[in-house]
Formats: C-alpha cells, structure tokens, sequence
C-alpha cells in the first residue's frame, strides 16, 4: 500500500502542489527520501525518526521511501518534515490513509516533535484553497496562514497534536487570522524645512509612482523626504496587501501573522549584493525589488552600489518583475515598485559650494554621477536637485501643506486613474501607462505639443523619455482636477525631467 499527502514547493510567490507517497517494502531496514530533495529535505528522515521515537513509536523493520512528486521539480526547505511524517504514519497503519489525502501540510519537526515555523505559510495557504483541501501548519504559522478564509486552517503546537485532529481524538479548532498590524507614527513632511520643490515633486511621485532621483550636498534633507513619502501614499488595497504579504511570507518578514496596510518602505545599504538586491541565494528567496512591491524602494548613496547592482534595475523597473534564473528553475517575482533614488553631487560632496568643493570640481561632480548610466537614469521620470537649506530657513517656524493634507490630495488623484484604467487590469497607475492608451489619456494641447517638440529638439529626447515626460505631465493634469493635459502641466513635467546638472 502506498499511503500519500500534500505539501508544496516554492516557486516564486507561487505554491506548487507536492505529492508526498510513502512505501514500505521488504529489503534490508531503511528511510530514503527521493524526488530532487535539496539537502534540508533530505534530512528530514532523521529529524522524523527522533520525533516519532520520542513519542514512542518505533519504525517497522522494513525499507520505507519517500516519493516527492513531481519527482522533477526541486524540493527545497524544512517544510517538508510534517507531511512526510503524516505519510510514514499513514504507511505503517497509525493514521488512517484517506484522511491525510484531503491535507495540505508544512512544518519544520524538532528532534521532541514539536512543530517550528516555517516560511510560506500564506502562499502554502493559498495553493491548498486553490485545490479544496484543509491545511496543518506549526500553531506559529496559523495567524498568518489563516487569512486566507477560503480553506481551514489548523494550527497544532506537535505532531502528537497533528495525529489527535486526524484522527479526531482532539479536533483542533480552526486558527484566526493575526491583527491588522496599525501604522506607526507617520512621519510629517512639515518636519522638512524649505524643500519646497522637492516637496512638490515627491507628491507627484507619490501620485503617480514615478521615480524620483534627488541630488544635494550631505545634509539636504534627502534622506527625510524618502522617509515621508510612505505617509502621502495611499494604504494598499486588500487585493494589494495579500499579494505583498505573500511576499515578505517567502521573506520571513510577518510578525505574528499580521498584516499590514501599509506601503512597504525598503532601504538597502549600498553595500548589498545583486541576490540581495534582485532575489537568489538559497532557496531563491525574494530580494530588496520584490519586498519592496506595491511600495518604495529608497537607495540612498546610489551611485555607491556596484555598477552591476545598478544595471540589473533596469529591467524590473519596465517589466514590474524580476526573474531569478536557477540552473533547473526559472522563478519569478512582481517588483512593482516606486524607486527613490539619493546622490551626492559629487564624492565629497560639496561641488556647488566653492568653500569647501575639492580641487577636482567640476569635473568630480561629472565623474560621480557618470557611475549612473545613462539608459538607467533615462528611466527617472523626476529627477531633482536638493539644495543645502540655510539657517534662516531652520529656524522658521513649519510650513507648507502637511503629510495628511498631501495623501488626500495623493488619494484623489489615485481615485481619478483607477477609474481611468478600470477596463485595463494591466495598469494601475500613470507611470505604468504605454502605447495607445497612453496617447489617449496624455494627449497634450497646442501649446504642449509645442513646447514637447521644442524639447526634443533642443535636448534629443529619448522616445523614453518623451513618454516619461507625458506620463508626469498626465499625474500633474490628475493632481489639478483637470481632464486634459496641457502646456503648464507639460512645463512643470519637463522642469523635473531636465533639471541642470543631473542625468
């Protein structure tokens, strides 16, 4: 007899089904493990022989093996401990068989069988939903798994907890979701003295997920302002925290099961790798792009990351979507995300300032910034300088419209360009706009069609940014109310594309 249940492999944000089936025959006493396991998943033999000893049950004097189906997709990670340990039970006659096949389960087994959190428990969730079946997961997995209200989910503390509710000695009841995690105290954009085209540009930014590039001397302010924008953005959608959460699942990033509302804000160091940034390492786990869906990705010192680093963002940055190639694997994460971008003018820092700009001014400033490429930097729709702010201006009492009073203004215009693209599930916001369709919505008057055209000519605009320049202009026209383009919104677009001295 071969007794069999489910798990899942990760591929991407995605579940894959796993059929775990478990033999025993005669030969020579034995516990194999086969299907492509990675090295985790193949000790998991020894970590099931422990826990079930410690609950006293003794191994029958026959060679087991373990079948992990489809035997060509790669197993890896520690979840896989519970359900090959529901199967060896089934195999042996202590669960009954045609329980454990209507389960989906994960969980890592200690040595005393207790049930140790595992990561996935959303996506794992969301795959055993999508086939019927109930699913078992360690009690720390069980407030997150359970957002998904479309399957049960049980949460037993051990595997003797797991084995009472299969064979319904002590019927577990179904866990609840965690909390909606509360935002923390925002930070106001009235913090940020002076700054007031900066200002404006990250509310266009905001409005519209364009990316920003903001250039200035240390202590500008740049690093606030990123820090403010999570407070202008609207909450995610619940469609939008689901798919998110997904993500910081595969990541280890949710607390308790909660989930939260709020935008996600990443900001590598400079110092991180191509995986850490883009996805890799073991398992393939998502990287800094992809926890930074739906949200912003803030890179502060940018052009101080690797040259490689930087390159590798412009095709997510396109696509919305980044592929991490494995040997056996192609994986697949969304990376929709609002890049901000922060440089120094030059590497001391100072080029606008004769004082203290080193020897090598001006042509330090080009050197530095020339660490930018130009077809990546060809893909900020904003690009901004960030003055030094003076004393006087410290001292000045807050000004300026406050963090509440830009997300609304944010919220209206997001509003207007979910109407906009309602028949068009592949576009959300302005900047992702394209072809026809962006020419139908971003269509300038007489006068923008003027002035675009003596721009191009006057600075050899990419078709890029040509684009990128009506996709600014149609949030500035959606921040104003107004149903059509026209030439002050054009302007206002092409003063933040070619600002002096960047790009």
């Amino acid at each position: 007899m071969v007794a069999k249940t489910y798990t899942v492999a990760f591929e991407g944000v995605e579940a894959r089904l796993v059929e775990v089936q478990c033999a025993q025959s005669a030969g020579m006493p034995g516990f194999s493990v086969v299907g492509l396991p990675d090295k985790a998943v193949s000790e998991a033999r020894e970590r099931v022989r422990a826990a079930l000893a410690a609950m006293s049950i003794a191994l029958p004097m026959k060679k087991l093996t373990i079948n992990l189906s489809p035997a060509d997709l790669p197993k890896e990670g520690s979840h896989f401990d519970l359900p090959i340990a529901l199967a060896v039970l089934a195999a042996i006659g202590i669960l009954p068989p045609e329980e454990i096949e209507g389960i989906v389960s994960v969980g890592e087994l200690a040595l005393d069988g207790r049930l140790i959190a595992v990561l996935g428990a959303l996506p794992a969730a969301m795959a055993a939903a999508e086939e019927d079946r109930a699913l078992i997961c360690p009690r720390a997995c069980g407030a997150e798994a359970a957002w998904v209200a479309a399957t049960p989910v049980f949460a037993p503390a051990t595997l003797a907890e797991a084995i009472r509710h299969i064979t319904a000695q002590s019927p577990l009841p179904r866990a609840r979701p965690g909390e909606v995690q509360g935002a923390p105290p925002q930070r106001d954009l009235r913090d940020v003295k002076g700054q007031t085209r900066a200002k404006r540009a990250l509310e266009i930014a905001a409005a519209g997920r364009h990316h920003l590039m903001m250039v200035g001397p240390p202590g500008s302010g740049k690093s606030m302002l990123a820090a403010r924008l999570p407070g202008i953005l609207p909450p995610l959608s619940p469609a939008e925290a689901l798919e998110t959460s997904m993500i910081h699942s595969l990541g280890g990033l949710l607390s308790e099961g909660g989930i939260s509302r709020l935008r996600p804000f990443r900001e590598p160091h400079h110092t991180a790798s191509m995986a850490a940034m883009i996805g890799g390492g073991r398992g393939a786990r998502p990287g800094e792009v992809s926890l930074a869906h739906n949200g912003v990705l803030f890179m502060d010192e940018f052009p101080e990351f690797p040259r490689a680093v930087l390159e590798t963002l412009r095709q997510p940055i396109e696509t919305g979507e980044v592929v991490v190639a494995r040997a056996n694997a192609h994986i697949r994460y969304p990376c929709r995300f609002l890049l901000v971008a922060a440089a120094n003018p030059c590497k001391c820092g100072y080029l606008g300032d004769p004082a203290r700009a080193c020897a090598r001014a001006p042509q330090c400033g080009a050197d530095y910034l020339g660490r930018i490429s130009g077809p990546l930097m060809d893909r900020f729709d904003l690009r901004i300088e960030v003055p030094a702010v003076s004393l006087a201006e410290i001292g000045r009492p807050p000004e300026g419209a406050s963090s509440v009073e830009v997300a609304e203004r944010v919220a209206r215009a997001r509003a207007r360009q979910a109407e906009r693209f309602a028949g068009h599930p592949a576009t959300r916001v302005n900047a992702e706009a394209e072809g026809r369709l962006l020419e139908e919505i971003a269509t300038p008057d007489a006068e923008g069609a003027a002035l675009i055209a003596r721009v191009a000519e006057r600075f050899g605009l990419t078709a890029r940014g040509y684009h990128r320049i009506l996709r600014a202009a149609r949030t500035i026209a959606d921040l104003e109310g107004a149903d059509a383009v026209r030439g002050p919104h054009l302007a206002e677009a092409v003063s933040y594309r070619l600002s002096s001295g960047i790009g």
